[in-house]
C-alpha cells in the first residue's frame, strides 16, 4: 500500500505545475540559512538538492514528499500492531491512511507537511513502544527524531507539549524522573538550537507569522470554530469512524490505560490549536496513531455489519472523492470548471504561473525595462525568479517573509515594475504610477493572482525609507 501511494503521488506530481510555496523554497534554497521568518531550514535544503538534480522538473522536486507520503502509510501498520491489531486490522489501518486526504495532499507538494506527518508517525510509534514496554532508553531516539522533525516544522513542539500534558495528567509520571527522558530532551534541543538562535537574532519572526495565520491572512487559514469539524475531512468522512473509535479507545478502554496519555495529548493539542487560531491540519500528525488504535474495533464492527467484499467496495467507492479533491486527478481544464478549488485551495495555486510571468515580461519590456521588479508576495517573486530568465527578466524583489530579508533593490533602482499591488499601495510609494498590464492565466481561472495589476512606478522616496514599510508575513 505504501508503494502504491508513493507511485500514485509520483505519477500525478507533474499534472498541473509548481505551487507558490515551492517557488519560495527553491529561492530559499539559494539563500541557505539555519532559519527563515516562516520556517526551519529542512525543506529549502531539500529544494536545493532536488534542484541540483533537475532544476526544471516539478516531479523531481516533489519526489521526497512523495516518498514521505508512502512512509506515513508504512508507519501506520506497525502503530496498529503495537495496539495488538491483527494482520487484517493492520491492513485496514494502512488502507485508511493511504486514502487520507492529508497524506495525499501533503505528499503531493514539496512542503513541510509530509515530512512533519512522517516525523509524528515515527515519534508516536516510538512513544507507544516505550509506554508498552517501559523501555526508557527509547527516549533518546525519540529526542533524535524530534530534533530532526523540528528542523522541518515547529509543530513537533505541539506534539511534545501534548505528550507532556498527557503524562502529567494520567501518567506514567515516573518517566519524568528518568535520565533517559532528559537525555532525549537534550538531543532534541541541541538539534533545534541553531534554528532558535537564528529566530532570536532576527526578532522571532515565526511568532509574527503565527499571529498572521491566526488573523486569517493565510490562504488556508480557518475560523476557530471550523478547526474541529475540519478533522473529519483530514482523513475522509467515510473513514472518520475509524480514528474516532481509536480516540475513544485510548481515552476509555481499560486495556489501553497504559496509552491513555496519548489520547489526552490529542485533546490538549486540539485545545491549543483552537485557542491560538492555528490551522485544522496541525492535528494531522495524530491520525496514524488514532487510526492504528481504532482499526481492530472498526474491523470487528464491519464484520458484524457486512460481508468483507461489500465492505471493501464501499470503502473504495466512498474514498474516491477524497482522492479527486486532494490530488490533480482531473485534467486541468476540468478542474478549473469544477469548483473544487473551494475544497482544495492548494490545487488552484498550481495553475497559471508561467502565463503570469509571460505577462510580467511583456509589461517589463513594453515599459522600457524598469530597473527593478518588486512583487506583492513571494509567489509572484518566486515564479519570476524561476521562469523569468527565459524571458529576459531580472531577479525579483518582495517584502514578504524571507524575500524581505534578502534585501531591497539597489539604491539606484528608482524606476520599478510593481507586480500585484493595489493602486493605494502604489500611489503611497510612487510619484508616478501607470498600469501597464495585469496578470492573466488565459483560462479565466480565478485563483489568488488572476487579474492582479502591473504598474510602471517612479519612486518618491529612497529604498531605505520604503523597504521597512513593505515588510509582511
Amino acid at each position: 500500500m505504501a508503494a502504491a501511494v508513493g507511485l500514485l503521488l509520483i505519477a500525478l506530481s507533474g499534472r498541473y505545475g509548481y505551487h507558490r510555496d515551492e517557488f519560495y523554497f527553491l529561492t530559499a534554497g539559494k539563500h541557505l540559512a539555519w532559519g527563515y521568518p516562516d520556517q526551519p531550514p529542512f525543506v529549502p535544503v531539500l529544494a536545493r538538492l532536488m534542484s541540483a538534480i533537475d532544476a526544471h522538473s516539478v516531479v523531481v522536486l516533489r519526489l521526497p514528499a512523495s516518498l514521505a507520503g508512502a512512509g506515513i502509510v508504512a508507519m501506520t501498520a506497525p502503530i496498529a500492531r503495537e495496539f495488538g491489531a491483527s494482520k487484517p486490522a493492520q491492513v485496514l489501518a494502512a488502507a485508511v491512511m493511504a486514502l487520507a486526504a492529508i497524506v495525499l495532499a501533503g505528499g503531493h507538494l514539496l512542503g513541510t507537511t509530509a515530512f512533519n506527518l512522517l516525523a509524528w508517525a515515527v515519534l508516536l510509534w516510538l512513544v507507544i513502544r516505550l509506554l508498552r514496554t517501559d523501555d526508557a532508553r527509547l527516549w533518546v531516539p525519540i529526542g533524535l527524531v524530534a530534533g530532526i522533525g523540528l528542523l522541518d516544522n515547529t509543530l513537533v513542539a505541539f506534539l511534545a507539549f501534548g505528550l507532556a500534558v498527557g503524562l502529567i495528567a494520567v501518567g506514567p509520571r515516573r518517566h519524568f524522573r528518568s535520565g533517559w527522558l532528559w537525555a532525549g530532551v537534550v538531543v532534541a534541543a541541541a538539534l533545534w538550537l541553531p534554528y532558535l538562535v537564528w529566530q532570536a537574532q532576527h526578532g522571532w519572526p515565526q511568532i509574527a507569522e503565527s499571529r498572521a495565520i491566526a488573523a486569517g491572512q493565510s490562504g488556508t487559514s480557518q475560523p476557530r470554530w471550523l478547526v474541529l469539524p475540519f478533522q473529519v475531512l483530514l482523513v475522509g468522512p467515510a473513514t472518520a469512524p475509524v480514528w474516532i473509535a481509536g480516540l475513544v479507545r485510548l481515552l476509555r478502554s481499560p486495556d489501553f490505560r497504559w496509552a491513555r496519555s496519548l489520547g489526552v495529548a490529542y485533546v490538549a493539542v486540539a485545545v491549543v490549536v483552537v485557542v491560538t487560531g492555528g490551522k485544522g491540519y496541525y492535528l494531522g500528525g495524530f491520525y496514524p496513531l488514532l487510526v492504528g488504535a481504532g482499526a481492530e474495533p472498526a474491523l470487528a464492527w464491519v464484520r458484524r455489519q457486512a460481508s468483507p467484499r461489500r465492505a471493501v467496495v464501499s470503502f473504495v467507492v466512498f474514498s474516491l472523492p477524497v482522492v479527486v479533491i486532494a490530488l490533480p486527478v482531473l485534467p486541468q481544464r476540468a478542474f478549473m470548471g469544477s469548483g473544487l478549488v473551494g475544497l482544495n485551495w492548494d490545487l488552484g495555486e498550481q495553475i497559471g504561473w508561467k502565463a503570469y510571468v509571460q505577462e510580467v515580461a511583456a509589461a517589463y519590456h513594453n515599459a522600457g525595462s524598469p530597473a527593478a521588479i518588486v512583487t506583492s508576495n513571494y509567489g509572484e517573486a518566486g515564479a519570476i525568479d524561476h521562469y523569468g530568465g527565459a524571458y529576459g527578466l531580472p531577479h525579483a524583489y518582495s517584502g514578504q517573509t524571507g524575500y524581505w530579508d534578502w534585501g531591497p533593490p539597489p539604491a539606484s533602482a528608482t524606476s520599478v515594475l510593481a507586480v500585484g499591488f493595489d493602486r493605494t499601495d502604489v500611489t503611497r510609494y510612487c510619484s508616478e504610477a501607470l498600469q501597464v498590464g495585469r496578470l492573466d492565466n488565459h483560462h479565466d481561472f480565478n485563483n489568488a493572482e488572476q487579474h492582479r495589476p502591473i504598474w510602471r512606478c517612479q519612486l518618491r522616496e529612497s529604498w531605505s525609507t520604503i523597504w521597512p514599510q513593505l515588510k509582511s508575513t
